[in-house]
């Protein structure tokens, strides 16, 4: 676990600050800076090109994370494995462009009534889409090789300090909408370029294949195993930004930008699931390649019961402000509170469940989650068109989650039928009571009337309640030699 700690600490403290920094841009920044439908078009424009970009690289990126330790060789450069890697994404845009180019009318027409803007820059989601897409496999390919904490730096903290200099530049009326959105999309090209550079300096790749060693690899089965994870990949992606881009078809932009801001507060909780699985994912796969299933399940359990430990405080801290947090926001964002408490709950979910899809997906049993994900893709589509209309902005909530939840009990009950290895232990059950006995607490305590003063008086009551119950149950009694008093 030395190499998981050390950089899902680091990754932990980049996505943090990451955090903190798209706290600052999307709850201060863009609600002043940019109209709400300004703010929905940025959106949607990344949600729709994010998820284009998943089907661009045809699964290169799970079949590297897998196969990768079969061809992990410093001295021979990876048998030119890095541009056997991007051979794929330039193929799958060459494909995606042309599907894209062909249902164009189709995709404008589902989008002109409501978000007439979007249509309007619909084109810059040719350019977007392929940077990253070549982002998303020069991570992959950074993870493999355990440096994860540059990459995860340049996406979570320098990316976003990007989005706040350009939306700035636009605010002061320095440029014009079309530059906008010109800048938006090449800071993603700047990133791609620092992310490359950092590759060459620390991989020194060359550009020439090793083909007889891949056919000594039977480099076949694994494009069989990338394509299939393609689809389930691009739909694992969809269940992520599919509410934002089924929302630009029912409602204005104006709501998108507001589900905006109320769907990125709950990231906070699972963030350091995030963090973790940048780096536990090689791992997994690496123990599996040794057929070390005592490492995967001291991986799976411990990043079960910590992530849960800490999602249960985040989620508590969260909801009890959050009311008074939207407050701050122009008229129209309060709406987004129940939007921020439907999806937490997915979110904690997810971290209770721990490392459950990098466990089946770098197993023999990976087919079992690919297509379960394509068809649970199917269905968030059709959920998301019968709430949507019906419940607006907690309608597209209500489906994310319903994903979410179903997802994860999926995964979790595949990998311990196959292979005898689950999450649970009875301290799982303390943090759950810990959990509901804090966000209790926080029904109990009269409001102030100066809502800065009642957000830190709230926060501070319910943390020293969260982090007593925690230490009295001894549920992470492994760190309480590093409290002070234990010195």
């Amino acid at each position: 676990m030395g190499v998981i700690q050390r950089q899902g600490i680091k990754n932990t403290i980049t996505t943090y600050l990451g955090i903190a920094i798209g706290f600052v841009s999307l709850i201060v920044i863009q609600p002043q800076f940019l109209t709400k439908e300004e703010l929905g078009l940025t959106r949607i424009l990344y949600s729709f090109s994010i998820l284009i970009a998943m089907f661009v690289p045809l699964g290169i990126g799970n079949a590297t994370t897998k196969y990768f330790p079969q061809f992990k060789n410093p001295e021979k450069k990876h048998h030119g494995y890095l541009a056997f890697m991007l051979l794929f994404p330039l193929a799958g845009f060459v494909l995606s462009a042309m599907v894209l180019l062909l249902l164009k009318n189709f995709i404008i027409a589902q989008y002109i009534k409501e978000s007439p803007l979007f249509t309007d820059f619909f084109y810059y989601v040719f350019p977007l889409t392929f940077i990253l897409a070549l982002i998303t496999c020069l991570n992959v390919y950074c993870y493999a090789n355990y440096k994860s904490t540059i990459p995860a730096f340049l996406n979570d903290v320098v990316a976003r300090l990007l989005v706040i200099g350009v939306i700035t530049v636009y605010y002061l009326k320095w440029i014009t909408l079309d530059q906008f959105i010109m800048c938006y999309v090449a800071m993603y090209g700047l990133q791609l370029l620092m992310l490359a550079a950092y590759i060459l300096q620390f991989d020194k790749p060359v550009w020439r294949i090793d083909w007889q060693y891949f056919r000594e690899k039977n480099f076949l089965k694994l494009i069989n195993y990338g394509l299939l994870l393609w689809f389930a990949g691009a739909a694992s992606i969809g269940l992520k930004y599919l509410d934002s881009i089924m929302l630009g078809k029912y409602l204005p932009l104006a709501f998108v930008g507001v589900y905006t801001i109320a769907a990125f507060i709950p990231t906070v909780i699972e963030a350091p699931l995030t963090a973790l699985e940048k780096i536990a994912a090689s791992r997994i796969a690496f123990a599996w390649a040794d057929n070390n299933k005592k490492e995967i399940l001291e991986i799976y359990r411990k990043s079960s019961l910590y992530m849960m430990a800490l999602g249960g405080l985040l989620f508590a801290g969260i909801n009890i402000n959050i009311v008074n947090l939207l407050s701050f926001l122009p008229e129209g964002y309060q709406q987004g509170a129940s939007v921020v408490f439907i999806i937490s709950v997915g979110t904690l979910v997810n971290m209770a469940t721990g490392a459950n899809a990098p466990i089946l997906f770098n197993s023999e049993k990976y087919k079992w989650g690919a297509y379960f994900l394509i068809l649970l893709a199917a269905f968030s589509v059709v959920l998301q068109m019968l709430l949507i209309p019906m419940l607006g902005l907690n309608g597209a909530a209500l489906a994310t989650v319903t994903g979410y939840i179903v997802y994860n009990v999926y995964m979790t009950a595949v990998v311990w039928k196959f292979y005898g290895l689950h999450p649970f232990q009875k301290k799982m059950m303390l943090v759950l009571l810990t959990i509901a006995v804090s966000y209790g607490i926080s029904f109990l305590l009269p409001s102030l009337e100066n809502k800065i003063v009642d957000m830190i008086y709230r926060s501070a009551i319910v943390t020293a309640v969260y982090l007593l119950m925690i230490y009295r149950f001894k549920i992470l009694e492994e760190y309480h030699h590093l409290l002070p008093w234990k010195q």
